[in-house]
């Protein structure tokens, strides 16, 4: 699954990137922004594979934005302006949607998209060294129960153990392997460590961790391939 935002600053663009996103089975756009800021301050807590930016933006340009966005997060530019493609592919944009475009061209964008995520390396590794106070630590996946984001640090919680790194979730959820679930927007869970899910919340030997709204129908359904 394509984990995706779009910022736009007009609101029925977005209303249609909303619409063809909701007919491709392999795509989940998780938000929306008019406001370019905002979708910021989204990436910056929020592990996303592909963004629909648009270029011509009021406060800051998509151009200008884009070199703000993580390098391993792929931009589609969308703009009613072809002038603008020659300078976004310079700047690496997986793909140009040019307004208006079309359920088939966006779904062309979202395969390429696709296309480029499986050809990409998986991070299965039994383990990670994290950055504390006293040096570098190991951490053993298997003994991982859940990552908590507080403040701009993030906590590691083992069974009887807490190792607190200097990071932002985001940066750790691309760090781990397939088995850790965003539960919520300061916690990532270990599903093969879960005994008990509950709609609010997941159970991991003696810790809890919280389910928000938001994020309950991907959790469920990652728990369903265990």
């Amino acid at each position: 699954m394509i984990k995706a935002i779009a910022i736009d600053d007009e609101s029925f663009a977005l209303e249609v990137i909303k619409s063809h996103a909701s007919r491709v089975p392999f795509l989940a756009l998780e938000a929306t922004y008019t406001d370019a800021i905002l979708g910021l301050e989204y990436l910056k807590s929020n592990a996303v594979d592909l963004v629909f930016l648009d270029i011509n933006m009021p406060d800051i340009s998509g151009i200008d934005m884009a070199a703000l966005i993580p390098k391993e997060t792929l931009v589609v530019f969308t703009t009613a302006y072809s002038d603008y493609a020659v300078k976004g592919f310079e700047l690496n944009a997986l793909d140009y949607l040019l307004k208006p475009f079309n359920l088939s061209r966006f779904l062309k964008a979202c395969q390429k998209a696709q296309e480029w995520m499986e050809l990409q390396p998986k991070n299965e590794s039994a383990s990670l060294f994290v950055k504390t106070s006293e040096g570098q630590v190991r951490v053993d996946f298997s003994d991982l129960y859940y990552c908590e984001a507080q403040g701009n640090y993030v906590n590691f919680q083992l069974e009887r153990e807490k190792i607190i790194s200097r990071m932002t979730l985001s940066e750790t959820e691309k760090l781990l392997p397939s088995h850790f679930v965003r539960t919520h927007r300061s916690f990532l869970a270990n599903k093969n460590l879960v005994n008990k899910a509950e709609r609010h919340q997941l159970h991991l030997g003696g810790h809890r961790v919280p389910i928000s709204s938001s994020y309950l129908d991907e959790v469920m359904e990652k728990l369903k391939d265990q």
